[in-house]
């Protein structure tokens, strides 16, 4: 055996948010795949990237990653160096543990090369602290007249502990169809009538945030109301819901999130 898997987040927004270690990793790589089923990056171009690197770029399925996995990805691997892209960093929002598990099981050496991914991007975007955010949660499409409760549940939980909550929002990248952030508040009101336990009324406030990496990200703080008829653009959109906030964090929030010096 003398292949190698190694996988490499490539960030947020573009091709040019992979790292300088990431391209090198990618260059000298004999095979390329590439996931884009996990996250949308707005303006990434394949062609791009190919240019990038110099060479051709697979494109792979969940399937690919998944249950063909073995018949695939990893059987290259064995004798080949095969590399990875996987938008954001790898193993923060993904199920791509399980492949990097099955490779080191088959005696296959991984690598990983990280890249900037929502969950460190926000604290830093918004000026809220990183320590400050509690479990994160997803706010899936409703399946019929189903909405999941877990969101509700977990956004309730962090605001007891007085923590933020970092709000994923669905999507389906290959029909396409992402979540909005007007959608999930619907969603999150509906459970709100249901439960009436004040998590998620009109009133609270909360944080919209659209394209995080983007030169054109879009971030605004206010009451879930305000936020239902803001205009955020294209996706993808994520949601913040407030813990307690430290001053520095209540006047980051007002300098970066226009959230009001009134509404604390």
């Amino acid at each position: 055996m003398t292949g190698s898997l190694s996988i490499v987040g490539i960030g947020l927004y573009d091709e040019q948010d992979i790292s300088l270690r990431g391209l090198a990793e990618a260059k000298k790589a004999d095979v390329i795949y590439l996931e884009l089923y996990t996250s949308l990056m707005p303006a990434f171009s394949k062609e791009s990237l190919e240019h990038l690197i110099g060479k051709k770029v697979i494109v792979v399925s969940r399937s690919d990653l998944e249950e063909d996995a073995d018949t695939g990805i990893l059987k290259t691997a064995h004798n080949l160096n095969v590399c990875l892209l996987i938008p954001g960093d790898p193993f923060v929002a993904t199920t791509h543990i399980s492949l990097r598990i099955a490779a080191e099981k088959l005696g296959i050496p991984t690598k990983v090369i990280h890249a900037a991914s929502i969950i460190s991007a926000i604290p830093g975007a918004t000026g809220l602290q990183s320590y400050k955010f509690g479990r994160s949660v997803s706010v899936p499409f409703p399946r019929g007249e189903f909405f999941s409760e877990t969101p509700y549940s977990v956004i309730r939980e962090n605001r007891i502990r007085g923590l933020h909550t970092m709000v994923l929002l669905d999507l389906d990248v290959e029909v396409p169809r992402l979540m909005s952030i007007r959608e999930a508040l619907s969603i999150l009101l509906k459970l709100e009538e249901e439960h009436g336990d004040g998590v998620v009324e009109e009133e609270t406030l909360a944080i919209g945030i659209a394209r995080i990496g983007s030169l054109d990200v879009e971030i605004q703080a206010g009451e879930v109301r305000e936020l239902v008829g803001h205009n955020f653009g294209s996706p993808p959109h994520v949601l913040i819901f407030l813990g307690d906030l430290h001053f520095l964090e209540k006047e980051a929030l007002e300098v970066f999130a226009n959230l009001s010096d009134k509404a604390c």
